[in-house]
């Protein structure tokens, strides 16, 4: 009996095929591939399924439900962001220096990962207060709190002018979100529809040419 119940249940018997953490982290791989070629944040449990190869159970069996899974793979995408940011600010160099590596870093993130501020944003808007909240404390304060730092350290330095922080984090985020995630204006306006990395270093120049010109003293 032990036996028939095995091979009923989908998720044992994909877990006897795949080690369990390449098999969550094949969900969490197939998710972002589906969100950066779809340029979307909607996926379904089939098409997640039929790009990695797993029983859509195992969505279940990890992630508790597709909410779930979502809140993991922003978890995964902002634990790098954290980690990187927090590595840069440890390093011995000017100020200015610093922030023209994290602008250029914050492009590169969102062209791997142009769904990331509207995954975000919809988790967010679609989570209880709590965990709304929680995702705040966990990615949003700490980001908040680095830009804070980076724009001090310059200031005190006379390097950067004394502009707000909070409203600067909106400047680069925005810039590096909304190009990436602007596919259908650059097809229809622009008849480009290839964000290879040849694009993503010119605005990368030209981007930080522009925001370093405009806060250093």
């Amino acid at each position: 009996m032990t036996k028939n119940a095995t091979r009923a249940d989908p998720a044992n018997s994909d877990l006897a095929q795949n080690d369990a953490g390449n098999a969550r982290e094949q969900l969490l791989d197939a998710a972002s591939a589906i969100m950066r070629e779809g340029d979307t944040v909607d996926i379904s449990l089939s098409e997640l399924s039929l790009r990695s190869g797993l029983n859509s159970a195992l969505v279940k069996y990890y992630f508790g439900n597709k909410q779930g899974l979502m809140l993991a793979l922003l978890d995964r995408n902002m634990r790098r962001i954290l980690t990187s940011v927090e590595t840069l600010l440890a390093k011995d160099m000017s100020p200015d220096d610093k922030m023209r590596r994290h602008i250029r870093a914050a492009i590169s993130t969102y062209f791997d990962y142009p769904y990331l501020n509207r995954l975000l944003m919809r988790l967010v808007r679609d989570s209880s207060p709590e965990d709304a909240g929680k995702i705040a404390d966990d990615y949003l304060r700490p980001l908040s709190e680095a830009y804070n730092r980076l724009i001090k350290d310059g200031v005190e330095q006379g390097v950067f002018r004394d502009i707000d922080p909070q409203l600067f984090y909106f400047t680069v985020t925005g810039a590096a979100d909304r190009f990436f995630s602007a596919r259908l204006v650059l097809r229809h306006c622009f008849s480009q529809d290839n964000l290879n990395e040849g694009m993503r270093d010119s605005y990368a120049d030209q981007t930080v040419d522009i925001i370093m010109r405009g806060i250093m003293v």
